[in-house]
């Protein structure tokens, strides 16, 4: 199995929102603001190929199916749909993908399973013969979402994905389309149900799996966030998440499972550390992946 990281549209967004109640003083050490007080943000995917006999693709960025104001007002950077071009790079086309999982079905993660927007044309689906791969507590929020997250969902979404036939609600640590290759747990505190991925590792110790990779999703979305009191503004409950994730850390350490980020814009890779003061950080930064073999350098 080999690795690649795959460059969605890029977004700037208010550095305050993505960074909760630090100060600016401490946040704008890590992502410097331009004048509007906007930091950069990646919107990264994760493919996985051959994972479990299959073309994986893990979360698909924002795309480009916003109309050219909405494109403005969320800080997307290119018209064009980045993923596509990306995965062409790679050696892939869209076509390609056999599985696509989304840890939830936020615009940022998810509008990148639509076409780029043109005037006058419904929102229409790409990757015609891959599995989309979704956890049941997140579809239901999705499908009901709350007045203060409705914004950040396609309204148009949950429906094409279910005409297409080949949606996979999961609501344990395993899918039919991946089976025993790819093993889910679920967080709440940044969205209900978000679903995190775990390739799992080669290795196995005391009947755990050992060395793999998990995609962070929004519960961690960059190397800034590793540190466990920082969340975002858009977290739906920031002390549980705080919770799960040094539950999660502590579980990735401990089994040698290595980190990608989406939102990083320099780090796609990192492995977690833990210093002799109990904080966690990142070592080992890969800024991005291509045809990385797992457990090589």
């Amino acid at each position: 199995m080999k690795l690649w990281s795959i460059r969605g549209n890029s977004q700037k967004l208010d550095g305050g929102a993505m960074f909760g109640n630090a100060p600016k003083a401490m946040w704008g050490k890590w992502a410097p603001a331009d004048e509007a007080n906007r930091i950069e943000l990646a919107c990264r995917a994760l493919l996985a190929s051959p994972l479990g006999g299959k073309t994986v693709l893990f979360e698909t960025g924002i795309g480009a199916f916003f109309e050219p104001k909405l494109r403005e007002r969320y800080g997307v950077q290119e018209p064009r749909h980045i993923l596509i071009d990306s995965l062409r790079e790679a050696g892939f086309e869209h076509e390609d993908i056999d599985v696509v999982v989304l840890s939830h079905l936020h615009f940022d993660h998810a509008g990148g399973l639509l076409a780029p927007w043109s005037e006058g044309r419904a929102p229409e689906l790409l990757f015609p013969n891959a599995t989309f791969v979704i956890g049941a507590a997140h579809w239901e929020r999705a499908r009901h979402p709350h007045p203060r997250d409705r914004a950040s969902f396609i309204p148009e979404l949950p429906g094409l994905l279910e005409a297409s036939g080949r949606l996979e609600i999961v609501s344990g640590e395993h899918s039919r389309a991946l089976g025993e290759s790819v093993r889910f747990s679920f967080s709440d505190g940044h969205t209900p149900g978000l679903m995190l991925a775990e390739i799992v590792g080669p290795a196995q110790v005391d009947g755990q799996p050992h060395g793999g990779v998990v995609f962070c999703a929004d519960l961690i979305p960059g190397r800034s966030w590793v540190h466990v009191p920082i969340t975002m503004g858009y977290d739906r409950n920031a002390e549980l998440l705080i919770d799960e994730k040094r539950a999660f850390l502590e579980d990735k350490l401990a089994r040698n499972v290595h980190l990608f980020f989406t939102h990083d814009p320099q780090c796609a890779m990192a492995q977690v550390v833990r210093d002799d003061r109990g904080r966690f950080g990142t070592a080992h930064e890969l800024p991005e992946l291509r045809a990385h073999v797992p457990g090589m350098a």
